[in-house]
């Protein structure tokens, strides 16, 4: 399987790789194609419009980075409020992702995997 990513699941998924480490455009977008085992890919013309929306939010800070060599880049952090927003997320995808789950088996609501 490999397929570009909804839309919806962008920010999450930027939220998730940029929770240990701050890491610039590029890098966001091949960590999650390495998570995915190059399953997910996520395109520039998806990645910097997310990126721009969390950081309006206050879920990322943006600052420029001029290495020895190169272009600068901008290099992304989560901040206090984006680890918030991550858990939130995190607990909405984890509740739809049993409902699914469930519906998939031929499950009741009550007989919920865990």
């Amino acid at each position: 399987m490999s397929r570009d990513l909804p839309k919806g699941d962008i920010p999450t998924l930027i939220l998730a790789v940029l929770k240990d480490t701050p890491r610039h455009g590029y890098a966001i977008a091949r960590e999650i194609e390495r998570l995915s085992a190059e399953a997910l890919h996520l395109r520039e013309g998806s990645l910097y419009p997310a990126l721009r929306v969390l950081e309006q939010d206050g879920h990322i800070i943006g600052n420029w980075e001029i290495p020895e060599s190169g272009p600068a880049r901008k290099v992304y952090t989560l901040t206090e409020s984006g680890t918030k927003e991550l858990a939130r997320r995190t607990a909405e995808w984890e509740q739809y992702a049993r409902l699914m789950q469930t519906i998939l088996k031929g499950g009741s609501p009550d007989e919920q995997p865990t």
